[in-house]
């Protein structure tokens, strides 16, 4: 079995590290600076960082030849199911842990709770699904 914690790993972590950021600054804005909502923001969040997941992870991380339509409707796959499962399990659970706060606490604790919750899935997924024909 390959190590877990190796080169491939770290350019992971750090397109991550860009997405992030770039994903964060669009979700944060969006829920506090315009409003828009729960869902609405942390969607936006992994829609803008997800395009540059793809093509970062798929050439620097990966280093992936694969068959581009195949590799695409994956990596759609995976990233709406770490979506759906992190942001689904986030929110109740903040809630429940911080019930004494307001919405708007619980909210972007309940964001934040549910980025970590999808870096991890969405690591197993891109690298053990996705790109799994690559060169690493």
């Amino acid at each position: 079995m390959k190590k877990m914690i190796d080169w491939v790993t770290i350019k992971f972590l750090l397109v991550g590290v860009v997405n992030t950021l770039v994903g964060s600054v669009v979700m944060f804005l969006l829920y506090n600076g315009f409003h828009t909502g729960y869902w609405i923001a942390s969607a936006c969040n992994y829609i803008v960082g997800s395009i540059v997941s793809y093509f970062l992870n798929k050439h620097f991380t990966f280093q992936s030849h694969g068959n581009s339509m195949r590799e695409v409707m994956t990596f759609i796959i995976n990233i709406v199911i770490c979506y759906v499962v992190a942001y689904g399990i986030a929110k109740p659970c903040v809630y429940q842990l911080f019930g004494g706060y307001g919405k708007k606490v619980q909210d972007n604790l309940a964001m934040f709770a549910g980025m970590c919750l999808f870096v991890g899935l969405n690591y197993f997924g891109q690298r053990f699904i996705v790109f799994k024909d690559g060169k690493h």
